[in-house]
């Protein structure tokens, strides 16, 4: 049984959870301990202690240890990468590709941790001097989804421990491989004891102890919008801060002046590759009506063409989705879809491959508009509609009508709409002639309305979440 991580030690507990590949369901990858509220309460003991001397370490020790973590990572790309498909079901390309940035988000946050900001102002007193410095939160707590289980950890806790924070970190129950994995490298990178604390187990155990907790000064999640709501919630009596960052219905607007070409890639890629389970996946293609019937003929033959089979065989492009849970919830919105008018013109079918596995085939439903179910929830699966549109100026008010504002798209040639739409889409990440998915590790992420709360995720801009600003004066 693969253990949890409290204060430097790996603690086994009486009971562990099995880890099913979801490529082959007979595939157990390994069994993992399940923290209960006890364990819990201790490792957020253990980070409370450790705070004042790591808050205090120097910069070139954090560096060092986040250093060699991403040495490492980068090392075992394939090992980790393997793991990574057996255990989610991320085909291997992109499992490759996702841990390659979970080692340079962690080299990334090396290199933050010696560039030192910090103002030296003069007060409009005379003679006095004004510093502006920023420290760290204290313990922050750790909630990451399943979807990237190694990539969103990395992007939350490198910049913790960068810039001085101790951690309680509770990966998704689907995922805890890579999250063990993770959590091992940095133990022995160096981390000292209780500054990164790893508990497994369910969110209404473990989850729940931690926003119970007082002492427990920051959280920062991702995942659904219900919980998301009520990670804020809990939050507030202990007046801890938090970020959220909790999913998306973004658009992908394809105007009549697109190439064609580009078009279908953009929404290729965007809605179904890592089988359509990405915040940022283009669930709504806003079509102009010019070019709407070439657009879905040849979309729907690019996806008559995708390989849909186990994550671990090199010539699959589209893996199984998670669970059967996932599998059940995505093949219900299909089906709701096509009971409120939508007409499928591509996919919707479980596939009973050789393994058994949760594969579903990616799923183009059309002749929707924009209040139909498919188009207002997230599905989280490759499930993509297409809502017909007369003009740009209707196809952006079709993509702002949304409660969601992660992540918008738009495919033409017109550096006027291009320019217009970066300036008018109510989302915080805009992509010109790109899928909506596919982000860099050196930039902020983040959105608008009900897809985030809090400062942005990644890049510089991490700081303003895992720091708090002083202002010191001083007279000579």
């Amino acid at each position: 049984m693969k253990p949890n991580l409290i204060n430097g030690l790996w603690e086994t507990t009486g009971h562990g959870a099995e880890n099913i590949n979801p490529s082959d369901t007979s595939d157990v990858i390994g069994v993992y301990a399940q923290a209960g509220r006890a364990e819990t309460e201790t490792a957020i003991s253990a980070a409370a202690e450790a705070f004042p001397a790591w808050s205090h370490s120097t910069p070139q020790q954090r560096h060092d240890i986040l250093h060699t973590a991403g040495d490492e990572i980068l090392a075992r790309t394939e090992e980790l990468a393997t793991l990574l498909a057996r255990e989610e079901g991320k085909i291997l390309k992109e499992a490759r590709g996702e841990v390659t940035r979970a080692g340079h988000i962690f080299l990334f946050f090396a290199g933050e941790a010696l560039r030192q900001r910090g103002e030296l102002r003069d007060s409009v007193r005379a003679g006095v001097q004004v510093e502006v410095t920023r420290e760290p939160v204290g313990v922050v707590g750790i909630i990451t989804p399943w979807n990237f289980p190694i990539a969103i950890p990395a992007w939350k806790i490198a910049p913790a421990l960068c810039h001085g924070n101790t951690v309680v970190f509770k990966p998704a129950e689907l995922v805890p491989g890579c999250a063990w994995a993770l959590v091992d490298i940095l133990h022995r990178a160096g981390v000292p004891p209780g500054v990164l604390n790893l508990v497994m187990g369910p969110g209404a155990v473990v989850g729940q102890s931690m926003l119970d907790d007082a002492r427990v000064d920051a959280i920062t999640f991702t995942g659904s919008q219900a919980t998301g709501t009520r990670v804020a919630q809990a939050s507030l009596p202990h007046m801890r801060r938090v970020q959220l960052e909790m999913g998306g219905k973004n658009p992908l607007v394809v105007l009549d002046d697109a190439d064609l070409d580009t078009a279908v890639e953009c929404a290729l890629d965007g809605a179904f590759f890592s089988t359509g389970q990405r915040c940022t996946a283009s669930s709504r293609l806003i079509v102009t009506r010019g070019i709407h019937d070439r657009f879905v003929s040849a979309l729907a033959d690019r996806m008559a063409r995708l390989k849909v089979g186990p994550a671990l065989e090199e010539a699959t492009q589209i893996g199984p989705v998670v669970d059967s849970t996932q599998l059940a919830q995505d093949l219900d919105y299909i089906a709701i879809a096509r009971n409120q008018g939508g007409v499928l013109r591509a996919g919707g079918d479980a596939l009973q491959l050789q393994t058994n596995g949760y594969f579903l085939q990616p799923s183009l439903i059309t002749d929707t508009h924009p209040d139909m179910r498919i188009n207002r929830e997230e599905v989280f699966g490759p499930v993509a509609s297409v809502i017909a549109v007369e003009s740009y100026e209707e196809a952006l008010a079709v993509a702002n009508a949304t409660d969601f504002g992660l992540s918008g798209g738009i495919c033409t040639t017109s550096l006027k709409y291009a320019s217009d739409f970066k300036r008018k889409a109510e989302v915080g990440m805009v992509m010109v002639n790109l899928p909506t998915a596919g982000v860099d590790y050196h930039v902020p992420f983040g959105g608008r309305k009900s897809s985030s709360f809090g400062p942005r995720e990644q890049g510089s801009y991490a700081a303003e979440f895992f720091t708090v600003v002083k202002t010191a004066y001083t007279r000579p």
